[in-house]
């Protein structure tokens, strides 16, 4: 059974910074900053992400701008627009996704490492 969305970014939501959190999160607004979690990010159509993205998976719907490092399943919907360097274990990427970037898939892909405060 899969976790309820624990984080939420609404779609009028700016947001300057960095974020860390060890549950899923959903950003249907702006974050310029670094994000990373523990567990599943979902960037929904509305969302835009200008920095780094650390995760277990991603399941992008919005624009992405930076490096993403995902341990398990990166997914590229039909309205997603990224300019990232990938680094993941699967990649799925639906028709009318735009992707602009490279992307490295290795099956034996280290775990994100959390950031030492």
């Amino acid at each position: 059974m899969e976790s309820p969305i624990k984080n939420l970014i609404g779609k009028d939501t700016v947001i300057k910074g960095d974020i860390e959190s060890s549950g899923d999160i959903r950003v249907d607004g702006k974050l310029i900053g670094s994000l990373k979690s523990n567990g599943k990010i979902i960037v929904g159509p509305t969302g835009i992400i200008e920095g780094d993205v650390t995760c277990k998976q991603a399941d992008i719907s919005g624009m992405v701008k930076g490096i993403l490092t995902c341990e398990e399943l990166a997914t590229l919907k039909s309205t997603s627009k990224v300019e990232i360097d990938m680094n993941t274990k699967q990649l799925c990427i639906e028709v009318g996704a735009v992707f602009t970037g490279k992307c490295q898939m290795s099956q034996t892909m280290a775990a994100p490492q959390p950031k030492k405060i």
